[in-house]
């Protein structure tokens, strides 16, 4: 019996290593024949600041519910994100979602996430710390959360290129 508790803990560790941070909730309506019905959207970014992050959303009848489902949507979307040794990005990179455009650059060590709203919170998560990001377009935060989730998953290392293409990464540098 002990050991199946241990067992518990363990796996309650694994899924607690993951941040969630909600970035919005709305109360939405819909008319039905009684009325109006009332519920709420809650955009909640889930990440583990090692990489990995996702953007859920979830909907319900109350505030709580709809956290809960968004936090599950969001880890069922996780993406990974190479990140370099200054805990940057590996290249410019621009995407967007929607109305939204999401443009981001690496920078320097000690720059620190220069990013606003939801790509602010997305980049975070992810475990990004110098960065320079810009929205462009909409200021949906729903539609720029996942812009900025595009932007990181097209995203690719010189040893993933080198692998791709099928030479040495020294071959890369054109050596």
């Amino acid at each position: 019996m002990a050991k199946a508790k241990g067992k518990e803990k363990k796996s309650r560790e694994k899924e607690s290593d993951f941040q969630e941070r909600v970035v919005q909730i709305r109360r939405v309506t819909k008319v039905v024949k009684g009325g109006k019905k009332l519920s709420f959207r809650a955009i909640v970014v889930v990440g583990n600041e090692k990489g990995q992050v996702g953007v859920g959303v979830g909907k319900a009848s109350d505030v709580i519910g709809a956290v809960k489902k968004g936090v599950a949507d969001g880890k069922k979307h996780l993406i990974e994100v190479p990140l370099t040794k200054a805990n940057s990005i590996p290249h410019p990179s621009t995407a967007s979602g929607g109305g939204a455009k999401v443009m981001m650059r690496p920078a320097a060590p000690g720059t620190g996430v220069i990013a606003g709203g939801a790509v602010r919170t997305v980049l975070e998560l992810a475990g990004v710390k110098n960065i320079l990001a810009k929205q462009l377009g909409s200021g949906n935060p729903l539609n720029n959360a996942r812009a900025a989730v595009s932007a990181l998953s097209g995203l690719r290392t010189l040893s993933d290129v080198a692998q791709e293409r099928d030479i040495p990464v020294e071959k890369l540098y054109g050596v």
